[in-house]
């Protein structure tokens, strides 16, 4: 699979877990909550591998639920059979939806 159309297939299967267009019972699109894959680069001395950086609309996340945008970043891509590997290296999460975490419900 080339590093462009896996990057995009991973964007896609874990934002909205497919590569067409989908209509909800309110006839919107949901290709406004698909992850986006911006950008890739090839890992220094590896052949065949890649780095992939993936950014997903805040919309398609739950205002603070990291149970929600954990399973919908990781969910199920991680079997997904085109790409013999995949790992997640790095997160990072918009000051603005960080502050809707209420944090631990009995302290740490």
């Amino acid at each position: 699979v080339p590093p462009e159309e896996a990057g995009a297939a991973v964007a896609a299967e874990s934002s909205t877990g497919t590569w067409t267009t989908v209509w909800t019972d309110g006839l919107t699109s949901l290709d406004r909550y698909k992850g986006r894959c911006y950008h890739i680069e090839p890992v220094a001395g590896e052949e065949n591998q890649y780095i992939a950086y993936v950014a997903y609309p805040l919309d398609l996340f739950e205002e603070g639920s990291v149970t929600n945008m954990f399973t919908s970043i990781v969910g199920n891509v991680f079997g997904f059979k085109a790409l013999r590997a995949l790992r997640l290296e790095d997160l990072r999460i918009p000051p603005a939806y960080s502050k809707t975490f209420q944090g631990p419900p009995h302290g740490i």
